[in-house]
């Protein structure tokens, strides 16, 4: 079974019982808990138990679980908890989307450990997700995140890409102008990238690739300075970027010598021109990845 899970809680909640005293503070903290709970139960989600001041839940997609964490967050950190007299706090959010195991209420699995390692990566008012679980989301929700980090997770070998999922009205919008829902002068529908003698296309059906020095990456490229999964390219919106997701960044060079660095960030890349992982490549060197952008 494969779900969203995602894990809330308050942020500093020893620091209350401090300063407000055990009455006020655990009323703040079940107040935070039963937002937490409605938010889950509206937008179909499961609550698999509470634990002191944390919630975790699942959900049957990522965009239920990102509709419920927005509305965590607006209740919460954005003030809005109502005129209960409760004091104000802030939230953090993790989640994560796989497959899970349930017993006996519970759920168990390595997406339990990477849904929670998300969690502890998150600061207040934040909301962080993992990139396999940005690619399960529908256009309107991705155009709301942004790479932030990397990461490790307990029981895994390659690195996890940390998204921050954008709540804020005003910082959303903030973000539009780089979306460019309506831009007609973008007319390319694909990415073409080599690799000596491999060859591999981004474009609408086939919309992401990984590269890296790891044997199951799309395109396979060995070097002491390259991650395992070390970066993508992917489409969003008529639009090619490429995803950092490693330790010594991705350099990106145009067919007028303009140079940009990537690092744990994204870019737009258009036109043509030569990517190096961890570090530049001249073009018709070994470790040059040539790209052109095509209508």
């Amino acid at each position: 079974m494969q779900v969203a899970i995602l894990f809330a809680d308050v942020v500093g909640s020893t620091q209350l019982y401090d300063e407000f005293g055990d009455t006020k503070a655990s009323e703040t903290v079940a107040h935070c808990l039963d937002v937490m709970k409605d938010a889950t139960h509206q937008f179909d989600g499961t609550v698999i138990k509470t634990i002191g001041d944390e919630v975790m839940s699942t959900f049957p997609t990522i965009d239920a679980a990102m509709a419920a964490a927005t509305q965590m967050q607006t209740r919460i950190s954005g003030n809005e908890m109502g005129g209960d007299g409760s004091i104000p706090v802030s939230i953090r959010i993790g989640c994560h989307f796989g497959p899970v195991v349930r017993e006996h209420n519970d759920i168990f699995g390595a997406a339990v450990h990477t849904a929670n390692r998300m969690t502890s990566q998150a600061k207040a008012r934040q909301i962080v997700i993992s990139g396999v679980s940005v690619e399960r989301m529908t256009e309107e929700w991705r155009a709301q995140t942004r790479q932030i980090d990397v990461a490790t997770v307990r029981g895994r070998i390659d690195e996890v890409a940390l998204y921050e999922l954008v709540w804020q009205p005003e910082e959303a919008t903030s973000m539009l102008p780089t979306i460019e829902w309506n831009d007609k002068s973008r007319k390319a529908n694909k990415i073409t990238l080599t690799f000596r003698d491999a060859t591999v296309v981004v474009n609408e059906r086939n919309k992401s690739i990984n590269m890296g020095r790891a044997d199951d990456n799309d395109l396979v490229v060995k070097g002491n300075l390259i991650s395992r999964i070390h970066a993508k390219v992917e489409m969003r919106r008529g639009k090619f970027m490429l995803v950092d997701q490693s330790t010594n960044g991705t350099f990106v060079q145009n067919v007028h010598g303009e140079e940009t660095f990537v690092r744990r960030d994204s870019t737009e890349i258009s036109g043509e021109g030569i990517i190096g992982l961890g570090r530049v490549a001249k073009p018709g060197t070994p470790l040059a990845i040539h790209f052109v952008c095509e209508e």
